[in-house]
């Protein structure tokens, strides 16, 4: 598992690293020397694209995507247990219908064969990307399925913003 949550954070920051150099060569390029790469705006898509669809495992992992659960905090624990194995199982049959769908439209392009506008790479080799993302973030969910049904925890522990802003908040107060 340590080497699927690190190879996540490396793809994540590779990206990140990739789309501002390639950014900055760019503009670098364009403005000082009135050139460019032609293929230098769709190439630093794809890696926005990468980042993205590895990027919503990333935050099921760490429990960074926004929710509401302001009502079932006030739950107790056994209800909230329930309530929240609802909710990872209505994600779940999302993922997999977002995940059939992206697998069914990468099979069609690459029936079609079409190649991206500027690099010469086939688009389902890149639009692979989405059901790969979703195939991770259903790991995800199973995970915290699995948590939630042996007991481990007993909610979905998602974003907390205010409690975030407090913590910011106080931080700058001692300062």
């Amino acid at each position: 598992m340590k080497f699927i949550n690190h190879l996540e954070e490396w793809i994540i920051s590779l990206m990140l690293l990739a789309m501002t150099g390639l950014t900055f060569i760019q503009v670098v390029l364009r403005y000082g020397f009135n050139g460019g790469f032609s293929w230098a705006f769709e190439l630093t898509t794809v890696f926005f694209a990468i980042m993205i669809f590895i990027g919503i495992s990333y935050g099921v992992r760490e429990g960074s995507h926004i929710g509401v659960d302001a009502l079932v905090r006030l739950l107790p624990s056994k209800s909230r247990r329930v309530v929240s194995i609802i909710a990872v199982l209505i994600c779940l049959l999302y993922v997999v219908l977002v995940m059939v769908g992206a697998s069914e439209y990468v099979w069609k392009m690459k029936e079609v064969g079409i190649e991206m506008e500027d690099m010469p790479i086939q688009r389902w080799q890149v639009l692979a990307v989405m059901p790969l993302g979703f195939i991770l973030t259903g790991w995800r969910f199973l995970q915290i399925l699995y948590q939630l049904i042996s007991g481990k925890t007993d909610s979905l522990h998602l974003a907390d913003e205010v409690a975030d802003a407090l913590k910011l908040k106080s931080k700058g107060s001692d300062e």
